[in-house]
């Protein structure tokens, strides 16, 4: 009587194990395949790349927005009438979110090079969804809040293209691991030579890439122009309470040539500085007049707005995230910060030999000054002390009330043509970094008009603005931009130019190089010019150049082959031992 016994000896394979456990929970080997993915969970890989791409887009914007975080926090306030940080919620579930995206497409992408089926669990297909209908939220929600701060996308391109071009190429170069594998390892097929052809454009467009750039960093450094004027805008806000005597003095230690301010005319007549309509963010307005603190802050005199405490709020709703670093004694200094006027800001900038660029918000046409706000503002210059050229106005009026404070140096806050500039005796412009592009900018220049650039807060776009030809910025952080003595990266147009035909010629050789190994079965038979492949030349080959794994599965699938047909009672079969994979063996049992 012959007994057969067959012995089964699995080699671990602990990363395909933990791979394909993550990503679709198949932890035991008879759970996993290595046939064709159904176009269902295809379906739920394109899904997942959509959803990576986008909260990678997502992410670089907030990267990049963090220059304007307080103003869309002031934009959420105007619409709501409360004040809160808002970025947080939002950037809290984006680094979540995109940490678990960019996680399982690390999975997804193993997956694939490791030939295994796209299972993906349903907890990640929720998880998935969840995080794509979030982030498309949150983009139409900013679309519709902070609609203009998209703009900043293409402003940070001037600094980070060359960056992302070499990221780019990294990631199209090694994709074509995947994209050879796929095609090569295939029956040729139409769709294998779409994906080819899709891949083969993506590849040149990431290529010629650079063609496009418009960096102004790229660039000869003995053309660099000085380094631009840093103005306070409001003081510096984040080391005190905007438009403060405190946060002005602020701003001058921290290395400000110049102070702006937000000005608007009491009932009375007294220029103050403030940059709501209302007291109620940056006072206890509600407080000591709870009545009024809807009221437009133009319509309480003087000495009400004097009595209001203007420093208590920076201390409880940390605008910035700096009320932690705070001394006790600054503490103490800043809740104690009243509102400031024009006349007290304007001799600070006289003591310090400062200049001054004020944005005067016109009363409304019910106010007793309407007609008035521009004697208002020159009796304020004229009680400081300080030279009227070194004032500089931002009206925000008609024309036709222009010309009644010629007094003062104009400058407008729209882009304007020269012709238009001329006409208007303006003599500077304040833009928003948005609006000021490098060639407007050097236009400006050409012809004397100078260009004032806000607001300033990060010091990759301080470093671009410079590299531009800016002579001045309009800053919130003056204490951050003062650690910029030398724009970020600077680079010389022959020198960028190799590095972009070198990464190429890298990428173009690594890309050919992968498809020849992929493909190099193939191509052996080719040159060794056989024409036919029988199929005992094809296992054998097979065989012979497959990776460990492949080999192993080839050996089990042959073992079982050989039991559900049956053998004979006196075969001994030992196929590949020195793998000790797979050992079959016979005994012989006597009655």
């Amino acid at each position: 009587m012959v007994k057969h016994q067959p012995l089964q000896v699995y080699e671990k394979q602990l990363f395909v194990s933990f791979v394909t456990g993550i990503y679709g929970c198949r932890w035991k080997r008879y759970q996993r395949s290595q046939e064709d993915s159904s176009r269902w969970e295809c379906t739920w890989f394109i899904i997942l790349c959509s959803s990576f791409l986008l909260v990678l887009f997502w992410a670089y914007f907030w990267l990049v927005a963090q220059n304007d975080f307080n103003e869309f926090n002031w934009s959420v306030y105007n619409r709501s009438g409360a004040w809160s940080d808002e970025t947080i919620p939002i950037l809290a579930p984006t680094t979540v979110g995109f940490s678990y995206i960019t996680f399982l497409m690390i999975l997804a992408l193993f997956h694939i090079s490791l030939g295994q089926q796209l299972n993906l669990y349903w907890v990640h297909k929720i998880g998935v969804l969840a995080t794509l209908f979030t982030t498309i939220s949150g983009v139409v929600s900013v679309d519709d809040i902070w609609g203009d701060e998209w703009d900043i996308l293409l402003v940070s391109l001037q600094s980070t293209a060359p960056f992302l071009h070499i990221g780019a190429l990294a990631t199209v170069t090694a994709i074509s691991w995947l994209v050879a594998g796929y095609v090569v390892r295939r029956e040729r097929s139409n769709f294998q030579v779409m994906v080819l052809l899709i891949y083969a454009i993506i590849l040149l467009a990431v290529y010629l890439a650079p063609l496009t750039f418009s960096c102004p960093c790229i660039m000869d450094r003995h053309t660099l122009r000085p380094r631009p004027d840093i103005i306070g805008r409001r003081g510096a806000p984040m080391l005190a309470p905007e438009n403060t005597i405190l946060s002005f003095n602020r701003a001058l230690q921290n290395g400000a040539s110049s102070l702006e301010a937000d000005v608007s005319i009491s009932v009375d007549g007294v220029p103050f500085l403030m940059r709501d309509r209302t007291l109620r963010r940056t006072t206890d307005v509600g407080k000591v007049f709870p009545a009024r603190q809807y009221e437009d802050a133009s319509f309480f005199n003087w000495t009400e707005i004097r009595s209001l405490n203007a420093g208590q709020w920076f201390l409880k709703s940390d605008p910035y995230w700096t009320a932690e670093t705070l001394t006790a004694r600054d503490r103490i200094r800043i809740a104690n910060q009243t509102v400031c006027s024009l006349v007290e800001m304007l001799r600070l900038a006289a003591r310090a030999n400062s200049s001054a660029l004020l944005d005067i918000h016109r009363p409304l046409p019910e106010h007793p000054r309407h007609r008035s706000w521009f004697m208002d503002t020159l009796w304020a210059v004229q009680k400081a002390g300080i030279s009227p050229k070194r004032v500089r106005t931002v009206t925000w009026t008609p024309d036709t009330d222009r010309g009644r404070v010629r007094g003062l140096p104009q400058s407008a806050n729209e882009k304007l043509s020269l012709e238009e500039i001329r006409q208007r005796g303006i003599t500077s412009l304040t833009l928003h970094y948005s609006k000021a592009s490098h060639r407007d900018i050097q236009e400006y220049l050409a012809n004397n008009v100078s260009v004032t650039v806000y607001a300033v807060n990060a010091p990759w776009l301080y470093s671009v603005l410079w590299c531009s030809g800016v002579p001045s910025v309009s800053s919130d952080a003056p204490q951050v931009l003062r650690k910029v003595p030398y724009p970020i990266w600077l680079m010389s147009r022959s020198a960028y130019r190799f590095i972009w035909i070198t990464s190429d010629l890298v990428s173009i050789a690594l890309v050919i190089g992968i498809f020849c190994f992929q493909n190099y079965h193939m191509i052996r038979w080719r040159m060794s010019g056989m024409q036919n492949y029988n199929p005992e030349q094809i296992v054998l080959s097979a065989v012979a150049n497959r990776s460990n794994r492949d080999v192993n599965i080839m050996k089990e699938k042959l073992i079982f082959s050989e039991l559900n047909n049956g053998l004979s009672s006196t075969e001994d079969i030992s196929l590949f031992p020195e793998n000790g994979y797979a050992i079959y063996s016979h005994g012989s049992l006597s009655d």
